[in-house]
C-alpha cells in the first residue's frame, strides 16, 4: 500500500540529524581543544576542570530527575514502583 508522506513527518528526522551533526562536532573541537591545553603542561587545571564538569553534570542529572519526579507526583501522575 501507498502511504503519504507530509512533510511534517521529515521534521524530526531532520532536526534530530542536525543535532547529532552540531553536537558531534562541536564534542570534537572540545576535546581537541582540552587535548592541545593539557599539552602544554596544564594537566593539573585540566584534571581539576574534568572532575568540576563530571560534579556538574551529576549534580544536573539529579536535579532533573528531581523535578521530574516532584512535577509528576504534583501532576498526579502514578509513581510507584510495579
Amino acid at each position: 500500500m501507498y502511504m503519504k508522506v507530509s512533510k511534517m513527518d521529515w521534521i524530526p528526522v531532520v532536526l534530530v540529524i542536525f543535532k547529532l551533526l552540531a553536537l558531534g562536532i562541536a564534542m570534537f573541537f572540545a576535546i581537541k581543544w582540552h587535548y592541545d591545553r593539557g599539552e602544554k603542561g596544564e594537566r593539573r587545571a585540566l584534571l581539576r576542570t574534568g572532575g568540576t564538569m563530571v560534579a556538574m553534570f551529576a549534580l544536573a542529572l539529579l536535579g532533573t530527575g528531581l523535578v521530574a519526579f516532584v512535577l509528576g507526583g504534583m501532576l498526579g501522575l502514578d509513581l510507584s514502583m510495579p
